[in-house]
């Protein structure tokens, strides 16, 4: 007998599809969009979160920018997510395409070499040279396929795309019409309703390709910011943790002083501020709290695997080095001070600061 072993990851749909049954089922008295799969109402509680449901939360931080973004999808405008890498950009496009389309697999991912193919239709050539420019031969993208089934189409990193190919969006975006002149001059699929798209872009690709004045015209935008509250951060990492290590989570012992040191050494380097006032240099390498999901996760298994199952600040130190010391030499020296001028002082009045910084000086050996 072959074992089917799951997905390492699914999609929103498949991951909440309990939920999105139960919404569904209940959803009869609100007011739905056409094409939509679920109400407004109903794509916020699956976001937000209804304790008297039993739906989850699945984004936290700014509530009234979800609010936002189910208006922009209401409307003629897409919906642009911009943000610091790490901010679950790309994670509030997928959930309210789960949500709004029942189907968050329409993704564009924008890369330098991302062509006009992507962005329109390509042909399967065998087909097209033995019946020539039909139906049956065409590949669709996934916006055509948006545009053909009345769904959300996500486009991540649209700023790495070349500005001609991000060109291509403007008209298909303004007249929700796709022509494919190769079938005729009056053939076009015209967009059903539901059809929407969701783009993101980092704020650290300023400058890459920089969207037209015409291009953004056509989105609402909206930041993501980092997480700011400490407390909150600090739940919402243990929450994430939890999520993440399944079984393993009730054999792992994680001391909350650890998370809270994880949280606060991201926050103060992400900032570029301690607690303390001191200034400090920021370091180019994200320190988000996705970043800091990550790092707890894997500090979490060192534990597991090669420790004696109790998380600790060495633990969290050895895996912070893929995250910030990458490919910058500047962001050692920067690391560096923060450990001597900041870490050290802390480490003589605890014992996770002092096996954080213990094991960080291995750093720069």
């Amino acid at each position: 007998m072959v074992k089917v072993t799951q997905a390492i990851r699914l999609s929103a749909e498949e991951r909440y599809r309990e939920e999105l049954n139960r919404l569904t089922q209940i959803d009869s008295q609100n007011n739905k969009p056409e094409g939509w799969l679920l109400s407004p109402k109903s794509v916020r509680q699956f976001i937000l979160g209804d304790e008297n449901l039993a739906v989850s939360r699945k984004f936290f931080g700014d509530d009234p920018l979800v609010d936002r973004a189910i208006v922009s999808l209401l409307g003629k405008q897409g919906l642009m997510l911009v943000g610091q890498p790490g901010t679950a950009k790309s994670m509030l496009s997928e959930l309210l395409a789960a949500a709004i389309s029942g189907d968050s697999n329409l993704t564009i991912q924008g890369t330098a070499g991302t062509s006009e193919d992507h962005i329109r239709y390509s042909w399967n050539y065998a087909l097209l040279l033995a019946e020539g420019p039909t139906e049956r031969a065409l590949i669709g993208s996934p916006i055509y396929q948006g545009m053909k089934q009345g769904k959300i189409v996500r486009f991540e990193e649209i700023t790495r795309c070349q500005p001609e190919v991000q060109d291509m969006l403007v008209s298909l975006m303004s007249e929700k019409k796709m022509m494919i002149p190769e079938m005729g001059s009056n053939s076009m699929i015209s967009a059903k309703p539901g059809f929407n798209l969701i783009g993101t872009a980092n704020l650290q690709d300023r400058g890459v390709h920089e969207m037209s004045a015409a291009l953004k015209r056509r989105f609402n935008f909206e930041t993501v910011n980092p997480i700011t509250d400490q407390k909150f951060e600090i739940e919402l990492i243990q929450k994430q943790l939890t999520q993440e290590l399944g079984d393993l989570i009730t054999q792992i012992t994680i001391p909350i002083d650890v998370i809270e040191l994880l949280v606060t050494t991201f926050q103060e380097l992400r900032e570029g501020e301690t607690s303390q006032g001191t200034k400090i240099k920021t370091p180019d390498a994200v320190m988000s709290t996705a970043e800091a999901v990550n790092v707890a996760y894997a500090s979490a298994l060192d534990a597991y695997y090669l420790g004696d199952g109790t998380l600790t600040g060495g633990q969290i130190a050895k895996q912070l080095i893929g995250v910030v010391l990458k490919d910058n030499a500047d962001d050692i020296k920067r690391i560096q001070f923060y450990m001597d001028n900041v870490v050290r002082e802390r480490a003589k009045k605890s014992d996770s600061w002092h096996s954080f910084y213990q094991v960080s000086k291995t750093f720069w050996k």
